[in-house]
């Protein structure tokens, strides 16, 4: 009866992080090993073994930080209508567990750091203590969007760090792109809350600007992300497929947009979920050809 329990346990607190939502900051972390595997040559011995650690670590410490933020937040979360049916609050998830639960991704995290080198491993508590901290920032700064962005843009450059043992600047246009990718679509998101946000003292950028200009914000924000992108393609001298991408992210985002509007926040999950799952896995799939033709044409001149 223990493990049957305990498996049930597991499955909710999966559930109650939205696990399958790992795949919003992966394949740009992806990317960023592929760039670095790029400016090696392609000459890193045990590559494989590289991106499982990369996924490892990735996985591992998105589920750390989205369980210590629900955590934190499960007084706020019983509080708002949106939210109190949420694990924690609904008594579904125990503190106690979602604790434990914590605790073992983020010792699951610095062992796949310890695993791909001493930098990445040297860094690590730096990138939780990212992650940790921003479950904060909504009781004391509007700007709390762009901490997460951080959060998740410091993805790419790990990952960079982690094939190459050391940091190129430009890979922080990675970085950017996806601190300003993820703002733009936390701000859409936290539209929904705006009333609530006022009522209970929150912070954020809807009740700062009021939600028809936080929807505006977030669209320069995306704006801000192709920007960097484009920066990023040139810096590096990448190819068509990696323009095209940036095309595709860009289509995506426009449509994204035009699902949400300052008097109509019902499609907003829509918006948030499905659209920037497709902008990940695209932007993934047109660098990671590029990248991955541009190395089979090498070998063969």
């Amino acid at each position: 009866m223990v493990m049957p329990a305990l498996w049930n346990r597991l499955r909710l607190t999966l559930e109650m992080i939205k696990f399958e939502h790992s795949i919003f900051a992966l394949p740009f972390a992806l990317t960023g090993a592929l760039l670095a595997f790029r400016e090696s040559g392609f000459r890193n011995p045990g590559w494989l073994w590289i991106l499982l650690w990369i996924v490892v670590a990735m996985v591992a410490a998105r589920s750390a930080a989205m369980a210590f933020n629900r955590l934190v937040d499960a007084d706020i979360d019983r509080r708002n209508p949106r939210t109190r049916n949420r694990h924690i609050p609904a008594r579904l998830v125990s503190t106690g567990f979602g604790w434990a639960f914590v605790a073992v991704s983020s010792c699951v995290f610095l062992v796949a750091a310890r695993e791909l080198n001493p930098l990445c491993f040297f860094l690590a508590p730096v990138a939780l203590a990212i992650v940790f901290f921003y479950s904060f920032t909504k009781r004391f700064t509007s700007f709390s969007h762009l901490v997460l962005g951080l959060a998740l843009g410091i993805a790419p450059a790990a990952a960079w760090i982690a094939v190459r043992g050391s940091l190129d600047w430009r890979i922080l246009f990675l970085t950017g792109a996806v601190m300003f990718w993820t703002a733009g679509f936390d701000i859409i998101y936290a539209c929904q809350d705006f009333e609530f946000d006022v009522g209970e003292g929150l912070f954020s950028i809807p009740r700062l600007l009021g939600v028809r200009r936080a929807l505006i914000l977030s669209r320069l924000l995306h704006v801000a992300m192709i920007w960097c992108l484009i920066l990023l393609c040139v810096l590096l001298q990448l190819g068509t497929l990696s323009l095209i991408g940036i095309g595709a992210v860009a289509a995506l985002l426009i449509y994204e947009h035009s699902l949400v509007r300052a008097t109509d926040l019902s499609r907003v999950d829509a918006a948030f979920f499905t659209m920037n799952g497709w902008v990940s896995v695209l932007f993934f799939c047109f660098w990671a050809a590029d990248i991955l033709l541009s190395r089979s044409y090498a070998s063969r001149y």
